[in-house]
């Protein structure tokens, strides 16, 4: 593992403008995440709009220099944040978006390979995301964990406030993970699950309160659910996964090496390769530098290589 420091700039190429790409460039900027901010889009003027858009905020809430940049913006960048491909529509998997946002992933990288800094690194947040993570790793030929993907970041922590409302309790007392495909082949770790450090069945032994498989499978199916409900609802997706890139960079550019569930390419970890998927992972200044193999279940490791092998026959 290579934990190493390295001086950077806070400049963060953010590729794709639309209502997820401008949220994390909003979100970044009032958090004072980022000192330069360059969003690139299919749409310039788009990007314009929304830099200026936030920019004009900027004298009361931060102090990043945001403004519509080009592929060339990605030579001095410490961290480039790809959000561009197509949607996901209503009724669709997020499988279904492979072939478009492959394509449109081919299309990016042959436009960074030229002014990338290859001491970058690179988030992936398009869909399907441990797919594209995967390529996009294969095509930059980057180091190992320079690439990683936004993952099952948002499914951990959709379940941790779905617990913390079961148990009545704050989300901060809540330790979960949900690992394998950010999608319908997403596992939770039940076997891991603890409440202050209390596993989860001795809480609720104690506590009074109810817990067996029939309210496991309504949190799981409501997790899994939830981002296919909120596309009904409102069309699209993008505050909360605004939130956790934001979590993400903050480890990257401020070396802050932090524990995420987060997608990144396997080389062997628990018997798998030639796949990206979530696993708990330390996040620091050079992307995943180490997949942690935790100890799980019989029956939640043979689900999480079922998921390997269904995400290796799209990839091939």
């Amino acid at each position: 593992m290579n934990l190493q420091m390295k001086f950077n700039k806070r400049k963060v190429t953010i590729i794709g403008v639309g209502n997820v790409g401008a949220s994390i460039a909003y979100a970044l900027t009032i958090r004072n995440l980022a000192r330069e901010i360059a969003l690139i889009d299919i749409n310039e003027e788009r990007a314009k709009g929304e830099a200026l858009d936030i920019q004009h905020g900027i004298p009361y809430m931060g102090i990043a220099n945001v403004y519509c940049g080009t592929y060339e913006d990605c030579n001095d960048s410490d961290l480039v944040i790809i959000t561009a491909g197509r949607n996901r529509r209503v009724g669709e998997t997020r499988l279904n978006l492979i072939e478009d946002n492959k394509r449109i992933m081919g299309d990016i990288v042959d436009k960074m390979l030229p002014h990338l800094n290859r001491s970058a690194t690179i988030l992936v947040v398009s869909n399907p995301v441990d797919i594209l993570t995967y390529k996009c790793a294969q095509w930059l030929g980057m180091e190992r964990g320079q690439v990683f993907g936004t993952g099952n970041i948002l499914d951990t922590s959709r379940m941790t406030r779905y617990i913390a409302d079961y148990v009545r309790l704050n989300t901060e007392v809540v330790k979960c993970n949900v690992v394998g495909e950010h999608g319908d082949g997403q596992v939770p770790i039940w076997s891991r699950l603890s409440i202050a450090g209390v596993p989860m069945d001795e809480y609720c032994e104690n506590m009074h309160i109810r817990w067996d498989d029939e309210i496991r499978n309504q949190i799981k199916q409501k997790v899994r659910q939830q981002g296919a409900e909120i596309i009904r609802a409102k069309g699209k997706t993008h505050y909360g996964i605004a939130t956790c890139v934001c979590f993400l960079a903050d480890a990257v550019l401020n070396q802050r090496l932090t524990i995420s569930t987060v997608s990144s390419p396997f080389h062997g970890e628990y018997g798998i390769e030639g796949v990206s998927l979530s696993v708990p992972s330390i996040v620091g200044v050079n992307g995943v530098e180490r997949r942690l193999e935790e100890r799980w279940s019989e029956e939640e490791y043979a689900r999480f290589c079922e998921t390997a092998e269904k995400l290796k026959e799209f990839i091939n």
